[in-house]
C-alpha cells in the first residue's frame, strides 16, 4: 500500500485528532505512526498513514476538506529500501541561547548523520533563575563513520557553546 505523509497545523482545541483519523479511517486508511504536540497554542505533526492505492486520491481530496480545522500538506512516502545505519542518542542540557540546534545539527550534519528525531524544550532553571535548554537527538550514523572524530567534534562543540552533550 502507498504510503502518505500528512503534517498537519491549526489552532489548538479538542476533536482534532479524531476528525483526522476518522477522514483516514473513512477512506481505508492506516496510521501508521506520528508525532503530534501543542506549541505555543498551536497543534503541529506529522503522520505516516498507509492507504490503498485506488483510495488515496479521495483520502487527500477528503483531507483537504478539513480546512479551516487544520491545514494539511499530503506528501508521497517513500518505499525505497535504503541500508539502516546504526542509531545513536545524545541529549544537550545547559543554558538557553540561540544557536544550539544550529551548532549541534551542523556538527552532526558534517559527519553525514541522519537526525532521526529531535525532542527539544526550554525550562525554567531552579537555582540561577534563567532558562535551560534541554534536546534528545536520535541519529542514524553511517556504519563507516568515525565515531571517535563525531565524540571528539562533540565534546569540542560543548566546550565552546557551554552545554553538556552525553553520546549514548
Amino acid at each position: 500500500m502507498p504510503m502518505l505523509i500528512l503534517t498537519v497545523v491549526g489552532d489548538d482545541r479538542a476533536g482534532l485528532v479524531a476528525a483526522l483519523a476518522e477522514v483516514v479511517s473513512a477512506h481505508g486508511g492506516n496510521w501508521e505512526r506520528s508525532e503530534l504536540a501543542e506549541l505555543a497554542g498551536t497543534f503541529a505533526g506529522i503522520v505516516e498513514v498507509s492507504v490503498p492505492a485506488a483510495a488515496a486520491a479521495a483520502l487527500t481530496a477528503a483531507l483537504n476538506e478539513l480546512q479551516g480545522l487544520l491545514k494539511i500538506t499530503t506528501h508521497a512516502g517513500s518505499e525505497a529500501v535504503t541500508e539502516i545505519w546504526p542509531l545513536i542518542s545524545l541529549t544537550v542540557i545547559g543554558n538557553d541561547r540561540p544557536g544550539i540546534v544550529k551548532e549541534v545539527s551542523a556538527t552532526l550534519s558534517r559527519h553525514q548523520l541522519s537526525i532521526e528525531h529531535l525532542s527539544s524544550k526550554t525550562i525554567d532553571a531552579p537555582m540561577t533563575g534563567g532558562r535551560l535548554f534541554e534536546a534528545t537527538v536520535s541519529a542514524r550514523i553511517p556504519s563507516d563513520a568515525d565515531t571517535q572524530a563525531i565524540r571528539a567534534d562533540l565534546e569540542a562543540l560543548a566546550a565552546e557553546i557551554q552545554v553538556d552533550i552525553k553520546l549514548d
